[in-house]
């Protein structure tokens, strides 16, 4: 493949997918001020293994991948760093200049308790149930993703489900 024809799929690759790399850092435990970072890391070895992507396999759970081995190398280099910024409420984000405080409050409630959740499971139960949750991803990409089978996605993300039912339970109690 050549240079230029490599940087013009770059160029459209960081275009389309840029927010997908960026929410799945943070869904792997980045700090949101760590994030960008992680991403251009992504993007540099994206661009660097361009010529190895298989263009007939959906690309997100290659991407994923990815960004799961840059993320688990900086956690392994900085185990102590916390998050230390949080994503802005939905409406904040899209610019409202009055957010109503109670939905703020509900909003921000629901985001702890999600992080809480998710900060008690293993990496691979956290990263299947992100990607099947948040980012929509079928079970086979997850498996893809993941390098795992198949019927080990569904099987985890049946059980993990399931915690998540018993935890929102738990809390209405």
């Amino acid at each position: 493949m050549a240079e230029r024809e490599r940087d013009e799929r770059l160029a459209a690759i960081y275009a389309e997918h840029f927010d997908f790399v960026w929410r799945s850092s943070l869904s792997l435990g980045a700090a949101e001020a760590e994030a960008e970072d992680i991403a251009q890391d992504v993007f540099l070895v994206v661009r660097r293994r361009l010529p190895d992507y298989d263009p007939s396999r959906p690309i997100r759970p290659w991407l994923f991948g990815i960004v799961r081995r840059v993320a688990k190398d900086r956690r392994r280099s900085a185990t102590r760093a916390k998050r230390r910024l949080r994503l802005l409420p939905a409406d904040s984000a899209r610019g409202s200049d009055n957010p109503d405080p109670e939905q703020t409050a509900a909003r921000s409630e629901a985001t702890d308790f999600v992080e809480a959740f998710l900060a008690t499971l293993d990496e691979s139960r956290r990263s299947i149930f992100v990607l099947s949750e948040a980012e929509g991803l079928s079970g086979t990409e997850i498996a893809e993703a993941l390098g795992i089978n198949r019927n080990t996605v569904y099987t985890r993300l049946r059980a993990t489900r399931q915690l998540f039912a018993q935890a929102i339970e738990k809390r209405r109690q």
